[in-house]
């Protein structure tokens, strides 16, 4: 099975600061979202909306920016197996998970290291093979329109008779 390249994703240099934008954006919303009502629920009665609104102030860009860090290196690594292996396919995420995951822990020790690959690892394959089912769950079987019926001997294109 021959890997297909994916056409709307930018090339690599563009789509690791596309990654680290995306990244940031995506834990500052759900970091926001999570300290707001987290600071609303650890807020005296009557003073709940201030309390909220600075957790948010206080928490969401430094949710954003370890989202930030993860989304470059994810990215970084993606590239990297993408430049090694000259294919773009689902291995290369699982790798850049691996070694994203292993990177982020290298200062816990190797055993904490290593559990992190693992289970970044696992986590990825499941994303990229969940991606996969989904895709041929949902993607209609292309047929080929030039392949008529091989027992007529009418050059009809729904390979009838044309003689009614």
């Amino acid at each position: 099975m021959g890997s297909v390249p994916e056409i709307s994703r930018e090339p690599c240099p563009d789509r690791i600061i596309d990654d680290i934008g995306a990244s940031f954006g995506i834990g500052a919303v759900g970091g926001g979202a999570f300290h707001l009502l987290r600071g609303m629920y650890n807020s005296p009665k009557g003073e709940r909306l201030i309390g909220g609104c600075e957790a948010v102030r206080m928490s969401a860009p430094r949710v954003g920016g370890s989202f930030a860090v993860w989304g470059a290196l994810f990215s970084t690594f993606d590239c990297t197996a993408v430049y090694l292996r000259q294919k773009e396919d689902p291995w290369n995420a699982i790798i850049a998970g691996a070694a994203t995951g292993g990177f982020l822990q290298m200062r816990r020790g190797l055993a904490a290291a290593s559990r992190s690959a693992l289970f970044a690892a696992a986590l990825l394959a499941l994303i990229e093979g969940a991606g996969i089912m989904f895709n041929k769950v949902l993607t209609p079987p292309m047929e080929d329109p030039l392949q008529m019926n091989p027992h007529s001997s009418s050059s009809s294109w729904f390979g009838g008779n044309e003689e009614l």
